[in-house]
């Protein structure tokens, strides 16, 4: 009510290119934050392949890897952090859900009204949980964190307050450990998101 309109603050060091890092057709960029947040060392080379720039992962002893979630998926087993998976049956099965979720409805999204629909689904569904799959932090959680970013850095104070669930969600998640690194930092009046309700 009273706060400034800014949308978008940064922390050095900082670029505007940094700043467009994830998105749709971002994949390789997204997987990139994903392996140093989950302490891997780099290595992984990373192309994209066709108009919607699908990240492709050229393994060592195989062949390639296809696809944001596939990739995602192979660089948490491969970190041995199983647990960001799911740890039940059902949790997985939520996870699984939500990474579709992310590329069939999240990165095909053409326009404000898409947007819109994404953002009072994803409100609704988050008005009880602290993260996804409900109280566990998960790959899923991480990965509709880079594909919900440019979306957010976009948004107004008003329209973060009438998404206030997903603004709530959101900002627990770019302040978890090793997950936002060099991408902005957006925003939020904390007063509307905790004491709403």
């Amino acid at each position: 009510v009273g706060a400034p309109r800014s949308r978008r603050v940064s922390f050095l060091p900082f670029s505007p290119k940094m700043a467009a890092a994830v998105g749709p057709g971002r994949g390789a960029e997204e997987l990139s934050l994903l392996e140093k947040s989950l302490g891997l060392k780099k290595g992984n080379k990373y192309s994209s392949q066709g108009e919607r720039k699908i990240p492709v992962l050229q393994t060592n002893n195989g062949p390639s890897l296809t696809g944001l979630t596939t990739i995602a998926v192979h660089l948490v087993k491969q970190a041995k952090q199983d647990h960001l998976l799911g740890s039940t049956a059902e949790e997985k099965a939520i996870v699984q859900q939500w990474l579709e979720y992310r590329v069939t409805q999240v990165d095909n999204q053409s326009s404000k009204e898409e947007t819109r629909i994404i953002l009072k689904d994803l409100n609704s569904y988050l008005e009880d949980k602290v993260y996804v799959t409900g109280n566990n932090f998960t790959l899923a959680d991480i990965l509709l964190y880079y594909g919900l970013h440019h979306i957010i850095a976009d948004l107004t104070v008003q329209e973060k307050e009438k998404y206030l669930n997903v603004s709530r969600w959101f900002n627990h998640i770019q302040h978890y450990p090793g997950i936002r690194q060099h991408l902005s930092s957006i925003v939020f009046i904390k007063n509307r998101l905790y004491n709403a309700h």
